[in-house]
């Protein structure tokens, strides 16, 4: 069995359509959530999302960050940035659980959209493997 791998090219245009994906699923079920009479989840939602989308872009910049490292030692703010990064989202679910200000919840529901969009883009990716294969 021979294993094939993806060129360049198409892992960065994969890499580049993942917050797309992401922002369709964010608007998808906050409308949907809204329409079906769920607004403290939907503002849960859209805070966890913003949250994940966060996470997600400070993860990557960190990981491109020490990949294209030319010195000894990653920039500091890019380290201060990874290390915030879970502080920062178990600062917001505790006080959004301590103020009910939204849906808990939902608030963690958000936190899995990039999960969700790199799961779309993985389903793509498998269907046009299938289709060229």
């Amino acid at each position: 069995m021979k294993l094939e791998t993806m060129p360049a090219m198409e892992i960065s245009q994969a890499e580049a359509r993942l917050p797309r994906w992401m922002l369709a699923l964010t608007v998808m079920t906050t409308t949907v959530a809204l329409a079906v009479g769920f607004p403290v989840f939907a503002g849960g939602f859209v805070l966890g999302a913003a949250l994940g989308l966060l996470n997600y872009f400070w993860l990557h910049q960190a990981v491109d960050s020490l990949m294209g490292a030319r010195r000894d030692r990653p920039p500091w703010l890019v380290v201060a940035k990874f290390v915030l990064r879970y502080p920062l989202a178990f600062g917001g679910a505790y006080l959004i659980y301590r103020t009910g200000w939204v849906s808990l919840p939902g608030l963690f529901a958000g936190l899995f959209v990039p999960a969700g969009g790199i799961l779309v883009e993985a389903v793509l990716q498998i269907g046009e493997g299938l289709r060229n294969g």
